[in-house]
């Protein structure tokens, strides 16, 4: 399943929440802070920033008295922070409950708007767990509820949802417009925290087709804007980026790792426990790439753990390919390294991943072992997973 060409972006999709004027907001302006619109009414205070502990502790006192008082919108609006703090912080199963009861509440209350924004939780936590056509349908639903409740910023996040859940899945074609055009519009409404993002997005599929000087051009402007607009959650990603280009295509290992390292301290600032095994991850690709793999394995070994404990299901996959990859390389059997290969080949098609056939094929290539029956390879592009 893919995303639809069809899919456009009208005019207003990351406007700031109606009750900010341009220019006072987080986001107002090309000089603005980032800001959280998913942490609503009560909550609305809380920053980008803001420690997913203290979100969730918060939230759910919020949510208790909201549930006391009878507000279902208010109920619905604090459920939605809480489910996006749970699935956050790896705690799967309670954000998938928190998400389910606030697209219920919202909708007693006739709230379109709050109904959009529970999907769109559910969506990204569909994503997370690898279930991409779950991810596809309930991304494609909150776009409508947020249209159709006049709740613009909704729309607009289901937008980038679908977009990066393509871009995971490698349906570069379907979903290269859809980035540049959220890009264009996050620019023209000064929101610093998507442009941040589709820059990342754009330059990830740019380092994934082997653009590589484009590639870094765009995540050091992720990190830069991340940086001005003191949204910690994005420099981190751009810097995981900065740090994949130079190991990737200079070979930089020292400066790799020291980026690593200071996107790591950002993700514990504010516990990002899936940011934290992605970069957890990245040390391990930019380590095998040096041919330290004794130092590799016990980073994607780390990784690997993190992921499985947080249903991360794209992770998981990832982790578990540089975990091979390494142990053949320390000098596992060929046959067992043949035998992972072919059911890691399964998983990454069970995800959805298009490009699964040529990851496996170039891994099979790489450690000299026959690729499994039915993995197709390909002769051009890179399309490389990271």
């Amino acid at each position: 399943m893919t995303v639809h060409q069809t899919t456009t972006v009208r005019p207003g999709a990351f406007s700031p929440p109606p009750s900010a004027a341009d220019g006072d907001t987080p986001g107002g302006g090309a000089g603005g802070k980032a800001f959280a619109p998913e942490y609503q009414g009560a909550l609305g205070s809380l920053s980008v920033n803001s420690s997913l502990h203290e979100v969730v502790e918060r939230g759910l006192a919020e949510l208790r008295t909201a549930e006391a008082t009878g507000d279902h919108r208010e109920s619905a609006r604090c459920g939605i922070a809480v489910a996006e703090a749970y699935r956050r912080l790896g705690r799967i199963e309670d954000a998938e409950r928190i998400w389910k009861s606030s697209y219920r509440t919202a909708r007693a209350a006739g709230d379109l708007g709050g109904m959009a924004w529970a999907a769109w939780s559910g969506g990204t936590l569909a994503r997370q767990r690898g279930a991409l056509p779950l991810a596809y349908r309930l991304l494609r639903i909150a776009a409508d509820l947020g249209e159709r409740g006049g709740d613009v910023v909704a729309r607009g996040y289901s937008l980038a949802g679908l977009a990066e859940t393509g871009r995971i899945q490698g349906d570069y074609e379907a979903v290269g417009r859809l980035h540049e055009q959220l890009l264009a519009e996050a620019r023209r409404r000064g929101e610093a925290r998507h442009t941040v993002w589709a820059l990342e997005g754009i330059a990830q599929m740019h380092r994934n087709t082997g653009s590589y000087d484009t590639a870094l051009a765009l995540f050091e402007e992720a990190a830069e804007t991340a940086e001005r607009a003191d949204d910690r959650r994005g420099r981190a990603w751009a810097l995981r980026g900065v740090a994949d280009v130079l190991s990737a295509r200079d070979g930089d290992v020292d400066r790799a790792l020291a980026l690593l390292a200071e996107a790591a301290e950002l993700c514990r600032e504010i516990r990002l426990a899936g940011a934290l095994a992605y970069n957890r991850k990245m040390r391990g690709n930019v380590l095998y790439r040096a041919g330290r793999y004794a130092e590799a394995r016990k980073e994607y070994t780390r990784a690997l753990a993190e992921f499985r404990e947080m249903e991360e299901a794209r992770g998981t996959a990832l982790a578990r390919l540089g975990l091979l990859k390494s142990r053949a390389r320390l000098g596992r059997d060929a046959s067992e390294t043949a035998a992972e290969l072919a059911d890691l080949h399964g998983e990454l098609r069970r995800i959805g991943l298009l490009h699964a056939d040529r990851v496996i094929v170039r891994a099979a290539e790489e450690l000299g072992v026959e690729p499994p029956p039915g993995a197709e390879a390909v002769a051009t592009g890179t399309g490389a997973v990271r």
